[in-house]
């Protein structure tokens, strides 16, 4: 059984970790954010020690290691009923974070949605993700060379799965708005969807 899945997609600074964890507190919504998964690591298991020997070399961990932790993840909240497949949504941010991850996802997932919380101004993003960094005392992170190296990832790696999942699934968000603002856009898009998925059902 695939689960069905919306994406929060956009560059470091855009707000995905915002919205997501809001959805998340919608009922019939499961928020799996990406940067949780990693923090949580049960390094005894064979894919943490795994995600520990590649990163502890400061090597890029493989696509294959990434989504297999995710998927130990998602299995951990099927398990423990906080995620139920049948009547609930997964959002997911962080992930798939290249287009080699999606394609090994393809198996897992049926992405109904994609949100791009776009943000064209490099700018704002050097911003929040300076002020970020610095509100969260992670000082390493509000380095300059730092912020424009996630950004550049960003652009090279990331930004081609929006081509991998078509134009059809992609909701373009302008995330420069107030969150309240990108949320209500997220929120009825995903209400026309539904009401879509309604009509065709009744056809």
């Amino acid at each position: 059984m695939k689960y069905q899945t919306y994406l929060l997609f956009g560059a470091p600074g855009s707000g995905k970790g915002t919205q997501g964890h809001t959805l998340g507190s919608i009922p019939r919504f499961f928020h799996c954010p990406c940067g949780d998964v990693f923090r949580s690591i049960d390094t005894r298991s064979k894919v943490g020690q795994a995600f520990l020997e590649y990163s502890s070399r400061g090597e890029l961990v493989p696509d294959d290691v990434t989504v297999e932790l995710w998927k130990e993840a998602i299995d951990a909240a099927v398990e423990g009923h906080k995620f139920k497949p049948d009547i609930d949504i997964l959002v997911l941010d962080g992930i798939p974070r290249n287009v080699g991850q999606a394609k090994i996802m393809d198996e897992l997932i049926d992405v109904k949605k994609v949100f791009h919380l776009s943000c064209p101004n490099r700018d704002t993003l050097f911003a929040r993700l300076k002020k970020r960094a610095l509100k969260d005392n992670r000082l390493d992170d509000a380095n300059e060379e730092v912020i424009k190296r996630r950004l550049d990832t960003y652009e090279t790696e990331s930004k081609p799965v929006l081509s991998y999942y078509g134009q059809d699934r992609i909701t373009s968000i302008d995330a420069t708005e107030p969150p309240a603002k990108v949320l209500f856009h997220i929120l009825e898009s995903v209400n026309d969807g539904a009401n879509g998925m309604h009509e065709s059902a009744a056809v």
